[in-house]
């Protein structure tokens, strides 16, 4: 989608009829560069205590058992949307835990529990997501 520059913002309203509780505005990486700037944060979270206790980011082959929702595994997920205001420290991920060829798509909460990020299931599938009204 990228490379066809259909990866696009759909607007802040059709977001928010997919994500009713996500308050904050995000921005869509308009390159795979600057997409993989934005993924370097998951790396960041997962290899500091504080910070993988914060955002529930951490390593599932670091773990003794399975990690699923709320937390996020970083060698598994793909952040496909991040937080348009510096500071809000939100984001739209692919999880690849459950199908590598069409992941679900899960994003931060931080309105739930503002204590710590959860990560909440937004599409069992990406081409579900995709199939949301005004998204594509």
């Amino acid at each position: 989608m990228l490379e066809q520059d259909r990866w696009r913002h759909p607007g802040d309203h059709v977001l928010q009829s997919v994500m009713p509780w996500f308050q904050y505005p995000l921005m869509f990486p308009a390159s795979l560069d600057r997409m993989r700037f934005e993924n370097d944060a998951l790396d960041l979270f997962a290899d500091d205590a504080p910070s993988s206790q914060l955002f529930r980011v951490t390593r599932g082959n670091r773990m003794d058992r399975p990690v699923d929702l709320p937390w996020l595994d970083a060698d598994r997920a793909v952040l496909i949307a991040v937080n348009r205001n510096p500071g809000d420290d939100v984001a739209l991920a692919l999880d690849y835990r459950t199908d590598f060829a069409d992941p679900r798509v899960v994003a931060s909460d931080f309105w739930t529990d503002p204590s710590r990020c959860s990560w909440r299931l937004v599409a069992p599938r990406f081409t579900q997501l995709l199939t949301a009204p005004g998204l594509t």
